[in-house]
């Protein structure tokens, strides 16, 4: 008898999961998702920088602090195959990869890493931004 209930008792929710169904329904007026991921998803599958020169949701261009902890992100400076090249301006730094390095009122903090990046950096005199 304990075993007539044991095994009733373990089949029962298998038996009522295989019986139900599931139907996804996507609603027809939020047609443009598509459009909407595709111009917001990374360069290549391993990129983590978007096509819009973004990180995390952050634009990487703009007033740029060097910390030792707790940065915004973890960059690896490399001479090739970078996410992201980077040119080091004095001011104005108003198009993506373009860094203005300070001591105070960044828009985004980094830490030089050499493990473990969030993306990797190119330093360039020209032509700064995404591939």
């Amino acid at each position: 008898m304990k075993k007539l209930v044991l095994a009733v008792f373990f089949a029962l929710p298998f038996a009522l999961f295989a019986q139900s169904t599931v139907e996804l329904v996507y609603p027809e007026s939020d047609t443009n998702y598509l459009a909407q991921a595709s111009t917001s998803q990374a360069i290549n599958s391993d990129s983590p920088v978007t096509k819009d020169c973004k990180c995390q949701g952050k634009v990487l261009k703009g007033k740029v602090k060097i910390v030792n902890s707790f940065p915004d992100f973890k960059v690896k400076v490399v001479s090739a195959f970078e996410d992201l090249k980077v040119k080091n301006v004095s001011s104005f730094p108003d198009d993506c990869g373009e860094w203005q390095f300070v001591d105070s009122f960044p828009d985004f903090t980094i830490q030089f890493v050499e493990s473990f990046p969030d993306f990797t950096i190119k330093f360039v005199d020209a032509f700064p931004g995404v591939n």
